[in-house]
């Protein structure tokens, strides 16, 4: 929660300085700098450093650098403002089971929020193969919010453990 609460701060303030694009320009085709930049500021910000995590974790896998920067890009797809996300936050921590079935729904009305929260992966995922990432890099993208339950079996499971631990982090 309190992770969470660092976030929107940082996103409310995200205006105030200009994000340098550079680093995503570098590690992304330009189709996938193409979708980065359709983020707000705030989330290409957040992306980055998510990004810049991994690396100084040592991790340099280059989908899953690219997914780093990528795995909130669904939330484009309709609008999602900070206080909305304040709500789902907070519904999801009170309420998660209700959260989990209002986020089933179609993407309208008082339920939106939570459809974007859940729904995003997917639409990412979606995006990001539309316009050219590879499998892995779409497979973490589309998975970054489910939990494994077990430890990492596999390396997609590894790099998926160490985007989400990043995700968290920043």
């Amino acid at each position: 929660m309190i992770g969470r609460l660092r976030q929107g701060i940082r996103a409310l303030l995200a205006w105030v300085r200009p994000v340098d694009d550079q680093l995503a320009a570098d590690t992304l085709s330009p189709p996938l700098f193409a979708l980065f930049r359709t983020m707000r500021a705030g989330e290409r910000q957040h992306s980055l450093n998510v990004l810049q995590t991994l690396r100084a974790r040592g991790e340099s896998d280059p989908s899953l650098l690219r997914a780093a920067l990528l795995h909130d890009v669904g939330k484009t797809r309709a609008s999602f403002w900070l206080w909305e996300r304040a709500f789902v936050v907070i519904a999801r921590n009170l309420m998660p089971r209700r959260a989990q079935q209002w986020g089933a729904a179609e993407p309208s009305g008082w339920r939106r929020p939570f459809v974007i929260s859940q729904q995003h992966p997917a639409w990412g995922a979606e995006m990001a193969a539309e316009a050219g990432a590879d499998p892995l890099c779409v497979d973490l993208i589309g998975r970054h919010q489910h939990k494994l339950i077990l430890p990492p079996m596999t390396e997609s499971d590894r790099l998926l453990a160490a985007l989400q631990a990043a995700d968290e982090a920043n």
